[in-house]
């Protein structure tokens, strides 16, 4: 399987869109590498994920959430979520 998620910063509410083969090892990743992008943004929460059986529909995904409407789909989706957790 192949996941599309996003994090969410617990300290800058700063969102990060990515697509991996290994969920829980690449937040895991995000969450201690000592350099890269998300840095130093952390801690970060899972807020979403979706399962796709191969890379390419999975990149797909990922693509279409970083546009604005993708983003507007997740915010909607997210709404009572979002609401609950502040």
């Amino acid at each position: 399987m192949h996941y599309v998620y996003v994090i969410r910063s617990l300290s800058s509410d700063y969102w990060y869109t990515g697509v991996t083969n290994d969920l829980r090892k690449r937040f895991s990743q995000h969450q201690t590498a000592p350099t890269g992008w998300t840095k130093r943004h952390r801690p970060y929460e899972l807020i979403y994920y979706k399962a796709c059986c191969n890379m390419d529909d999975a990149t797909t995904r990922e693509k279409y959430l970083k546009t604005g409407m993708g983003k507007r789909y997740l915010k909607n989706r997210l709404k009572r979520f979002l609401s609950l957790t502040g």
